[in-house]
């Protein structure tokens, strides 16, 4: 460090984060987090002290709707992501309908709320909390998502809170739906590896059985299929014990990934 610097306090550092917009927040967190994982972690944290306000009396989650299923993608605790998981569980509550039907869910207070039956109220009221706010995020058909904010105080959410809380999820929503698109091309691209990987291995398998059986392609599949079913067992593991038998252990697909060149 050159003699005439100082190094940053506390109050600089919150001062200059401050002096941010809320996407060069969000953007930044992106580029900190290891992963898709940590980064909807870090915007359910960010999101609770952005729209609560100070102090820990906020939790956040965020819900993911898709294929039919909901799913808790980013929570500010495990607390958070077990309230969340109630209304799964129930298939009813407020983020699912905030998510569903892209209209903001507003609890007041847990002991007077009966729009989704007593059982909904009650186990979320047994984790201590008494007020929930659910916001839906634009994604235009990305997919479909919700906040999900609980409090401990009643009417936490009311006034200035829900106001701050739309506008934020407003600000916020084209950065989820890049990071949720991205997400989605990466299991994409997951499952087709693996997709491609058992293919290969079940065509090695189908080649040795015609080698040791003298016998056509089909012929082999027929007895690999009736191993598989007689054995209870998924034909993917039939073809790899089979393979790995005759010496193919660490075998790879032969689809690789296009390299990409670089432009000069």
């Amino acid at each position: 460090m050159l003699p005439s610097e100082q190094p940053l306090s506390a109050e600089d550092i919150l001062s200059a984060e401050a002096s941010l917009s809320t996407v060069d927040q969000i953007q930044n967190l992106i580029l900190d987090s290891a992963d898709f994982e940590e980064f909807l972690n870090e915007l359910a944290q960010f999101s609770a002290h952005q729209v609560a306000g100070t102090g820990d009396d906020a939790l956040c989650g965020i819900t993911l709707l898709r294929d039919r299923k909901a799913v808790t993608i980013g929570w500010s605790s495990d607390s958070a992501r077990e309230v969340d998981e109630i209304q799964y569980s129930l298939s009813q509550g407020p983020c699912l309908t905030a998510a569903k039907e892209e209209r903001e869910v507003h609890v007041p207070d847990l002991f007077d709320e009966d729009r989704w039956g007593p059982d909904y109220a009650n186990a979320v009221a047994s984790h201590g909390l008494r007020s929930v706010l659910s916001v839906p995020f634009h994604l235009q058909g990305e997919a479909q998502a919700a906040l999900n904010l609980y409090s401990d105080v009643p009417h936490k959410f009311d006034g200035d809170v829900a106001v701050r809380a739309r506008g934020y999820t407003r600000e916020i929503s084209q950065a989820l739906r890049l990071a949720i698109r991205f997400s989605l091309h990466t299991d994409s691209a997951t499952n087709l590896r693996a997709t491609l990987e058992s293919r290969t291995i079940i065509d090695m398998a189908i080649g040795i059985v015609m080698a040791q059986n003298r016998c056509n392609q089909e012929t082999a599949v027929r007895i690999l299929t009736d191993a598989s079913s007689n054995g209870n067992v998924k034909l993917r593991d039939i073809a790899a014990s089979l393979v790995q038998s005759v010496g193919g252990a660490g075998t790879r697909t032969y689809f690789e990934e296009p390299v990409r060149k670089e432009v000069v």
